[in-house]
């Protein structure tokens, strides 16, 4: 159980410049539909509807055609900058934009463009927990190391995997988003990050390089990230399960 205070003036960044190459689709994945409206688009109908929220970032390419046709993208709290060639960079041109607008104290939370799903709950346990903290996700399944026999050699175009070593699930955690963390302190461990050429797949992954160890906070697994085609039908039936009901009373 998290306890405290529900925090309140924080903002959300999302990166949202990519072109989601694992989809094959004819448009970047985050403006692929879903119930009949682009999934960027639910996203943020997800994001606004959150309690204490100063503002939402998006940062998007350079020549998006889509975002401006969004419904959200007209919203006061909406605002929206150029992004990176990487994830990474895309978050930090967000922290950019807010680091001359707002203290370093604030809290931003990052999130997935390509979440919709995330539960309300999830959002005010974080925003109960400490300064730097994620979503994430316990293990469930038994988690296996990979890696390729030397006797699958060359000539394959992917090597064949074997099971190098079992995992102890009990300390395997898969990371979501939102994660949290200040202002200054998630800018200035990003941009470090960057410079040195480290890897960095998350925020919590910058914020680890420099010796900060954020707080694991439990997440539901429907929060699920839309990678692959098969997971838009999931997501319709997690979204449609949410949302019907409120909108057969409009």
């Amino acid at each position: 159980m998290i306890s405290g205070s529900l925090i309140s003036d924080y903002w959300v960044v999302v990166p949202a410049a990519g072109v989601g190459k694992r989809m094959g689709a004819d448009r970047p994945k985050q403006y692929l539909p879903l119930l009949g409206r682009p999934l960027l688009s639910l996203t943020l109908r997800n994001i606004l509807s959150w309690p204490g929220l100063a503002g939402v970032v998006v940062a998007l390419s350079e020549d998006d055609a889509y975002f401006s046709h969004l419904p959200e993208a007209k919203h006061p709290l909406v605002h929206r900058v150029v992004g990176g060639v990487e994830r990474a960079d895309s978050v930090l041109a967000t922290l950019n934009y807010l680091a001359t607008r707002e203290a370093g104290e604030t809290t931003v939370l990052v999130h997935d463009a390509a979440r919709p799903c995330v539960a309300l709950a999830d959002i005010e346990a974080l925003l109960r927990a400490d300064p730097v903290a994620l979503l994430a996700l316990p293990a469930s399944d038994t988690v296996k190391l990979a890696a390729p026999s030397a006797a699958s050699g060359g000539g394959e175009p992917e090597p064949r995997l074997y099971v190098e070593q079992t995992l102890d699930r009990n300390s395997i955690w898969l990371a979501q988003t939102p994660q949290r963390a200040p202002l200054g302190l998630l800018h200035s461990c990003l941009r470090r990050a960057l410079e040195q050429g480290a890897p960095v797949t998350d925020e919590a992954s910058a914020l680890e390089l420099f010796g900060h160890a954020p707080q694991l906070v439990p997440g539901r697994g429907d929060n699920l990230k839309i990678t692959h085609p098969s997971d838009i039908l999931l997501a319709e039936t997690i979204l449609r399960l949410r949302y019907a009901p409120t909108e057969d009373k409009r």
